[in-house]
Order: structure tokens, then C-alpha cells, then sequence
């Protein structure tokens, strides 16, 4: 699944001053740290919040975010840039406690232990949240949208290094990504494994970076993606397309992009399932006669016949003039429901006309 909205995580709008988040997100740090919170998932919490407290407490990562997304922070980024800086200790110890859990320092709680494994990786799904008319949801739609995600770097080919050079092996681990640490306790021995802390569980490490993605491999871009939406969707309809997603840091394959799709409200039509309900004034004298109405439909106006004595809220279906149906042949039907429109304004005839009827009893 692809990360969640930071602003989402603390809780705060995209418009949030410095003061705010930092506020947020000490009161979600003491809800959430793990030398108080010992519920399971209370430490994948905090450090959720705080990955997050560390992107838009930061005015360039911030600005950087707002415009690629998580791409644009995987690009740019290291695991240690995105944390380093950061006032975690002075928040932490206003409200008493430090990281707790056996952590010494916030790169503790995100890379002890916890370091990408050596190998194949996939990248970040991404979600893109389009926004179409009703008419557009009736017919279908061929549109083309534009993405910001991580793309190879094309300068170093994704390998991270300048070019000219290459990645080495990582001294520290001997290129597996992985150290094995031994502690002796008598006649037991412990052993624990955990990534490599100077290649980050990559297995090389880079001595000159790519001045382009600053050694990561990757770059935010903004991608153009053709765009086919079928007809009859509604708002919340998702649409997969597969690699279409981040790019991996290293080997792997590409993400996937979710497209959610919103249908606007419309000004004349209300939506039900694949019918459409339309409301229309009709004069009394109509209503009292019967005769002729002309009504809108996504195909143009149309004719109902009103019969005589038709009361307000009377409904009249139009068949096959809703919406087409998803994954299926058909369509829905138009609902017209009338509402009896009594004038406001009279003319001097009129109004004898209307006295006269009313001395008939009408």
C-alpha cells in the first residue's frame, strides 16, 4: 500500500503554520510513544507521526512534498537527511520521555534493526484523485493526467553514483546488506542480524553521488499518463494501473497508480445508483389541464405528456435516459418529479381569472 498523506498523519491542513504541526505533534507523540503507549501498533504509530513531523517541520522538505508527493522525499532524500536537524529531543523531553523502546536517538528507532534488506525492492503505489462531471461519468472519458513520482535517474542510470564511477562494497557488511551481531553469555550464545547501518541494507555504498539525485537513484518527475475512464463510474470508483507507480530505489519494479475517481453534483440531476432524478416547475393551469412538458435529459430536452389534475410531487420515469451501467450492458432510468409552481406576480386579467375561479369554487 502507498504512504499516507502526511497532513493526514498529524491531523492538520495543508496550510498548517510551523507552530501548529509542532504542536500536533507533540500531543500525538505523547499519546503514541512506546514507553507509554504498549499497544502492538503504537510504535509503527510514532514513528509514522514523527516521519512526518520531520517533512513539514522543515521549510525546503516541506515545499519539496507539497509539490512532488512522496516522490519528491525518496528522490532527494536519505533516511538520515530526512530526520536529521529536527528538534525530536527538545519536543521529546518537554513532554518526558526519550525514544523509549531501548532507542537512543530517532536514527535508533528508524534504521536500528530496521534497515531496507539486501535485494529486489518494489516501489511506492501512488493514488491520483481525478475529478469529472456527470455527463463525463455517463459516456466514459479519454483524458490525460499528470503525475508527479519517482523516475530512474537518467543521469546516473539509477545507479546513484557520479558518473564515470560505480557503487562499491559496502566495507562494513561485505556487500549482504546484513551484520550479525554475537553476544556471549555463558555457555549461551545471542545472536542478532539487523541491516547494515553504513549502506543502509543496500550491500554498496557511494562514494561520489550523482549531483542529480544526490546518490539515491531516483528523481521526482511529472509524468503524463493517458487516461481511459469507463463509462457509468461514481465518485469512489478506483481504476489500477499497474507500473504505473514510483520507481524503485534499486532493483524491483515499479509501483501502481490508483486513480479515485470524484463525479462533481450537477445542477439539474440527482444520482441514484445508474438512475437520474430531475425535478421541474410546472404552472398550475397545466398541472389542472394536462398537456405538454418539456423536460432536460444528458441527451438533450425531451417531451412528457402531463395528464390532467396532476398534483405537485408527481413522478414520470423516462426510460434508458439515466446513466450507463458499469461492467454491464444498459441503462439506467430519468425520474421526473413535478412541483406545482403557484405565481407570485399577476396581471390585472389574471388576476380576475384566478377571483373567477375561485367564486366557481376552484
Amino acid at each position: 500500500m502507498s504512504k499516507r498523506d502526511y497532513y493526514d498523519i498529524l491531523g492538520v491542513p495543508r496550510n498548517a503554520a510551523k507552530e501548529e504541526i509542532k504542536n500536533q505533534y507533540r500531543k500525538l507523540a505523547l499519546k503514541y510513544h512506546p514507553d507509554r503507549n504498549k499497544s502492538p501498533d503504537a510504535e509503527e504509530r510514532f514513528k509514522e507521526i514523527s516521519e512526518a513531523y520531520a517533512i513539514l517541520s522543515d521549510d525546503d522538505k516541506r515545499v519539496q512534498y507539497d509539490r512532488f508527493g512522496h516522490a519528491g522525499i525518496d528522490s532527494r532524500y536519505s533516511a538520515e537527511d530526512i530526520f536529521r536537524g529536527v528538534d525530536f529531543d527538545e519536543i521529546l523531553r518537554d513532554i518526558g520521555f526519550g525514544f523509549g523502546g531501548g532507542f537512543g536517538s530517532i536514527f535508533d528507532l528508524f534504521l536500528g534493526g530496521r534497515g531496507r534488506a539486501h535485494g529486489p525492492t518494489q516501489g511506492q503505489d501512488l493514488r491520483y484523485d481525478l475529478e469529472i462531471s456527470l455527463e463525463q461519468a455517463s459516456s466514459g472519458l479519454a483524458t490525460e493526467i499528470e503525475v508527479p513520482r519517482s523516475e530512474r535517474c537518467s543521469e546516473c542510470n539509477g545507479t546513484g553514483a557520479k558518473p564515470g564511477t560505480s557503487p562499491k562494497k559496502c566495507p562494513d557488511c561485505g556487500g549482504k546488506g546484513q551484520i550479525q551481531h554475537v553476544q556471549v553469555s555463558g555457555f549461551m550464545h545471542f545472536a542478532r542480524i539487523e541491516p547494515c547501518r553504513k549502506c543502509h541494507g543496500r550491500g554498496t555504498v557511494i562514494e561520489k553521488p550523482c549531483p542529480v539525485c544526490h546518490g539515491n537513484g531516483i528523481v521526482g518527475r511529472a509524468r503524463r499518463i493517458n487516461l481511459k475512464i469507463p463509462a457509468g463510474v461514481d465518485t469512489g470508483s478506483q481504476l489500477v494501473m499497474r507500473g504505473e507507480g514510483d520507481a524503485p530505489n534499486g532493483d524491483g519494479r515499479r509501483g501502481d497508480l490508483y486513480v479515485v475517481v470524484h463525479v462533481r453534483s450537477h445542477d439539474i440531476f440527482q444520482r441514484e445508483g445508474s438512475d437520474l432524478i430531475c425535478r421541474v416547475d410546472l404552472g398550475f393551469s397545466k398541472a389542472a389541464l394536462g398537456g405538454e412538458l418539456e423536460v432536460p435529459t444528458l441527451d438533450g430536452p425531451a417531451k412528457i405528456m402531463v395528464p390532467p389534475g396532476t398534483q405537485s410531487g408527481a413522478t414520470f420515469r423516462l426510460r434508458k435516459k439515466g446513466m450507463l451501467m458499469l461492467r454491464e450492458s444498459g441503462r439506467g432510468d430519468e425520474l421526473v418529479v413535478v412541483q406545482v409552481k403557484t405565481p407570485t406576480r399577476l396581471t390585472a386579467r389574471q388576476r380576475d381569472l384566478v377571483e373567477q375561479l375561485l367564486r366557481e369554487g376552484l
